[in-house]
This record gives structure tokens, sequence and C-alpha cells, in this order.
């Protein structure tokens, strides 16, 4: 294997080349590994991603290399370069862990050598190469990018695991996650991984360290069990037979359902059913084997922004910070009441478990505060969307020595949440 290689890679050194071109070709590598690089992004969608992102990174150092090792042959064709072949074949393992075939790093390889083919056009003529010595260059370049081209499948070959169909699978659930994906490569992805791309989705998440049964699951299914935060994205919304074959996946139960959406929009189904999990682990949603973001949609919306609830408090209800804990909690309370049932004292009254006087009098005492904010439509609703997310909070367990952000800062220690029936609890008119 050894004499092989060996014999391979001598066959495509340009050694009949003038050493004299590495000279005038060291000073062009720069600004030209700089016009691979845009035309490789301009060209290829994969590569077209954020600047420090794996596949640009791959992308750099592999352009930077090949052009040093191509001149440093010239410039000395007995050089070993075991080092820039390692280069290519780990490119072609990449590609095969992230699931892909070569299409893609053999099409950068075309695109740099057309590229690296133009500068050479335009530089030999003004260095007075001779038609003979810019043939020979010609068929050297070509020569090695044949050369980089085997070595990537090299390393193809050697990583491609038994089960390169869960690679590409792996792959295009990356891909449904990423909101900067053409509908064109998804649809290449989906194909690759032998998944028939449904016009919806759903998002199914379960609990950090949750136990599974890998071998139970569906076909159709694409997941991440080993994921820090394991998740699923099942085609279509999950029927209830989908829904009792993920608990055989995962028997430890509470599972949490995003919403189905449309293929594009699996990202949001994620992040939705994520927040839906950490409102069951803080007891805001109640436990269930099942959880469906669909039946809790105004608390996921209520609770999607908490910081932002408490400047709606700070701009609407900042002025009630000058009561007490005690006064403020029945000051809300049946504020809460009437923006709800918008009745008579009666009614609120009977609603708290309270005298009507007492709703009278608490009712002047916000009034006086918030003033024309009680007449307001846009001002109502806030309050009202605000004393809603806060009842949701106090469902769950507070960190020790927190409270309710009411006036922009930590309220002082909040009263125990008296959990008992309204009616059973006494009457306090101040």
């Amino acid at each position: 294997m050894a004499q092989r290689t060996l014999t391979r890679e001598a066959a495509s050194r340009p050694s009949r080349l003038p050493r004299r071109l590495a000279l005038l070709m060291r000073p062009e590598l720069p600004s030209l590994a700089g016009e691979i690089i845009d035309e490789v992004r301009r060209s290829i969608p994969e590569y077209g991603r954020p600047l420090k992102g794996p596949y640009v990174e791959a992308l750099r150092i592999g352009v930077d290399r090949a052009l040093t090792d191509f001149v440093d042959r010239i410039a000395n064709p007995l050089e070993p370069s075991a080092r820039h072949r390692e280069t290519y074949r780990r490119l072609g393992r990449f590609e095969a862990q992230e699931g892909r075939t070569l299409d893609t790093l053999q099409a950068a390889l075309r695109i740099g050598v057309q590229v690296a083919w133009r500068r050479i056009m335009k530089v030999g003529p003004r260095r007075r190469l001779s038609p003979e010595v810019m043939a020979q260059l010609a068929d050297a370049l070509f020569a090695y990018i044949d050369e980089l081209a085997a070595l990537a499948l090299e390393g193809y070959l050697d990583a491609r695991p038994d089960g390169e169909a869960e690679a590409h699978r792996r792959r295009l659930l990356e891909l449904l996650l990423r909101r900067d994906v053409s509908s064109r490569v998804l649809a290449e992805a989906a194909e690759r991984a032998g998944w028939p791309l449904p016009d919806e989705a759903t998002a199914v998440v379960a609990p950090p360290g949750a136990r599974y049964v890998r071998t139970v699951l569906d076909e159709d299914v694409l997941a991440d069990l080993s994921a820090t935060q394991p998740f699923l994205v099942v085609p279509g919304r999950p029927t209830p037979e989908r829904r009792r074959s993920l608990l055989r996946v995962l028997p430890d139960g509470q599972l949490v359902m995003g919403l189905t959406v449309p293929i594009a929009g699996v990202a949001d189904s994620l992040r939705w059913a994520r927040c839906a999990l950490g409102l069951v682990e803080t007891g805001v949603i109640e436990d269930a084997p099942v959880t469906d973001c669909e039946e809790h949609l105004i608390t996921l919306w209520l609770l999607s922004d908490q910081a932002l609830i408490d400047q709606l408090a700070h701009r609407h209800l900042g002025e009630m910070g000058g009561f007490s804990q005690r006064q403020r909690d029945r000051l809300l309370e049946t504020l809460y009441a009437w923006l709800v049932t918008r009745g008579t004292a009666n009614d609120i009254a009977r609603e708290l478990g309270i005298h009507p006087q007492t709703v009278r009098y608490r009712m002047r005492q916000v009034e006086g505060v918030l003033g024309d904010r009680l007449t307001d439509r846009e001002a109502r609703f806030a309050i009202e969307a605000v004393l809603r997310a806060t009842r949701l909070r106090e469902r769950a367990a507070p960190p020790p020595g927190t409270g309710v952000a009411w006036n922009g800062a930590v309220a002082r220690e909040r009263a125990p949440i008296d959990n008992r029936p309204i009616s059973d609890r006494r009457d306090m008119s101040t």
C-alpha cells in the first residue's frame, strides 16, 4: 500500500516545472486563497455559513494547505507531504461523519481549480511564461486536484460506518433545526436519509438523562436521544398510537409534544416543547406522561419572556410598590378578579370570599394609584397579562430569597401562598 501511494504521489508531482515558478507563485497565494474561499461560499450553500463555523474553517484549512503544498512541490519535488495528504483524508472523513456524500467537497475542489487556473492565465503572460510551461502547469494542477479528490475518498470510505443511513439522518436532523437552509438542500438531505419529507412535523422532547429503548423507535421518526436534551421529530401530527409508541421508546414518561408546524418551523416546535418541559419540571404545568403544548399556549406565551413581564409590571404597576407586601397582594388579587369578571362588587366579593364593602375599599385604593390606566384598554390588557403571568409563576417553587419584581426590584419576602378554598379564608379589609 505504501509503495502504491508513493508511486501515485510521484506521478502527480510537478517535477518537470521550473523551480523558479514557486518564487513567482508564492506572493499570489494569500489573495488567491481568499478568492477561492469567497467563490466556494457563494456557490455552495453548505459553505455559506457563519465565518467561524466548522464548514468554513475546514474550507479555509483545505485551501491554504492545498495551495502551499502545490507550490512546495514545485520548489522541491522530493519534499515529503504526508501532512497535507492527511488533511484531505480528514476532510473526507468529515463529510462522512456529517452524513453527506462527497458531492459538496468535490464541487468545492472543482471551483478551486477553476479559480486557480483563471489566476494562472492572468499572471502567466505578465510573468512571460512560455506556452509550454503554462501547459505543464495546467497538467500538474489538474493532476494535483485529482490526487486530493482521491485522498478525500480514502478518508470518506474509512470513516463511513455500516450505519451510513444513520449518519444521513443525523445530518437531516441538524438541517431541520436551522433557519438558513433552502428547501432544495433540505429535500436533498431528506432523500439521502431515506426520509420522505412531510409538509408538517412535530418536535417531541424528554427530560435530560431519560432512559430510552432505541430498538422500538419507529422508522419514520428522527431522533437524537443521546443529546443533553433528548428530542425527536415526528412527521405530521402525532396520533394516539404514535404517542403510545413514543412512550415505549421512553418508558420513563414525561414527554412533551411541541406544536405541529410546517417543516421549515421544526426549530420553533422544539423551542416551545423545551420551554413547556421546563414549566413541567418547575410545577407550573401539571406533570403527565405526555404534555401537549397545544393545551398550554397562553401559559407558554405569558412565560416566554419573564424579563419582559417584569418590565410591564414596572411600567403599569410600579406605583403599587408603595404598599406593604401584604397589602399589595390583597389589592392585586382584587384587581385581578375585577379584570377577569368585570362584575359588581357583590360578584367579586363572592369570587374572593370577602365582603362587598371590602372590594369597594380595595378598588378605591387601586384607582387612587393607577388612575386612568384602569379605563385605558391597552393598559388594562397589559395589567391583566402581568397578573396572569404572576399567578402562573406562583405555581413554581421559587429559588430561596426571590420574589416578583413589581417595581423593578425584587419584592421583599412573599407571604406564603394560601391554598385553602376562598370561602375558608378570613377577610381583611386593609
